[in-house]
């Protein structure tokens, strides 16, 4: 810093504020500084900075409450890394609304406009409601991020999670296969159409069985909040009702619901099964042949990943280069030997 003042011939004292973007210079004498550092090469060691300033980032993730098995590996990640985030000055607190509530989830970001969280991720919704209190936010600094599922794009900085329209046509992909030319017929669930994660599979997994299988049926999705019992309802329901039933993919969660309709079904051939999301349940539902295939994303990798991120963004830095969340797909023969203990604590036998 002091070879900047020099080359930029001001004090010691307005460069750091310069650099340091604390205010209070005149234009002229900043264009210098910054002339300087260019000149020079000079990178500000953030993390110098903010040891000298005990600062921390306070970071907040507002996640979907309820027994919702994947939000449960979400959270015990985060209680996870609790430790290692101290050390790193970082701390996280996680807030939890409704499954699909567009106004509960209104409610909490504007709960938080006045907290000073330096940067927040969101599990977000598709909804102009939400809209003004994100502006807020972004009007006092902070910094957002979409998560898993994505914000509207003029309201975030980033998304973190994977291509979900990729995902759905995965699913199409391999469901059309299965089928190897024959007829067929699926039965689509999904939580919600306001979640965006849940609307790209869906579009995705249509485009493909439109385009490549056309003598697979889609029968009207059933949309269920991603609740197991309601899953579970409506499923038994759905396959008395639709007897030509060879498929069923469910976009969402509430996969224990699904699970347990298809043990109590008593029809001589199973149906083909994807669902999203390896959990204490879907694990055991493929060792036990319930369901085929499950399309797994990774929310470890998703967390670390929304960190790094905000933590870049609050810096006024570069978001690092990061290659493409890519999800892993499990069947039966490439399973993990078993769900970390974390896991099974947070899950238990919901979804």
């Amino acid at each position: 810093m002091s070879d900047v003042a020099r080359v930029a011939g001001v004090s010691y004292a307005t460069a750091d504020r310069v650099i340091n973007d604390r205010g209070n210079v005149a234009e002229k004498s900043v264009r210098k500084v910054h002339d300087a550092m260019s000149e020079l090469g000079y990178i500000r060691n953030v993390a110098a900075a903010n040891l000298s300033r005990q600062r921390t980032y306070r970071l907040a993730f507002l996640l979907p409450k309820g027994r919702n098995a994947f939000f449960s590996r979400v959270r015990a990640h985060l209680d996870s890394l609790v430790e290692h985030l101290v050390v790193d000055q970082i701390s996280v607190d996680v807030s939890e609304i409704d499954a699909f509530d567009v106004e509960g989830l209104k409610h909490s970001l504007l709960s938080i406009v006045d907290a000073s969280y330096d940067g927040i991720a969101v599990v977000g919704l598709q909804s102009e409601e939400i809209a003004e209190p994100l502006r807020k936010l972004q009007e006092q600094g902070t910094s957002i991020i979409g998560l898993v599922s994505d914000l509207p794009v003029d309201h975030r900085a980033a998304y973190v999670g994977i291509n979900n329209v990729a995902a759905g046509r995965t699913a199409g992909r391999l469901l059309g296969l299965s089928h190897a030319g024959r007829k067929g017929c699926v039965q689509m669930i999904v939580g919600s159409l306001d979640a965006r994660d849940h609307a790209d599979r869906l579009s995705g997994f249509r485009e493909v069985i439109s385009e490549d299988y056309p003598n697979i049926e889609l029968l009207d999705p059933i949309m269920t909040r991603d609740d197991a019992e309601k899953v579970a309802a409506v499923v038994k329901e759905a396959l008395v009702a639709e007897p030509k039933v060879s498929a069923v993919y469910n976009v969402g969660a509430g996969n224990s619901g699904l699970v347990a309709a298809l043990e109590q079904c008593t029809r001589p051939k199973r149906f083909f099964c994807i669902v999203h999301e390896l959990v204490a349940h879907t694990h055991k539902a493929l060792l036990n042949k319930h369901i085929d295939l499950v399309i797994d994303q990774r929310p470890d990798v998703e967390i670390n990943r929304s960190i790094t991120i905000l933590k870049a963004l609050i810096d006024g830095r570069e978001i690092p280069p990061m290659q493409d969340l890519v999800p892993t797909i499990y069947v039966r023969d490439n399973l993990p030997s078993h769900i970390p203990d974390t896991t099974l604590r947070h899950t238990q036998d919901h979804d």
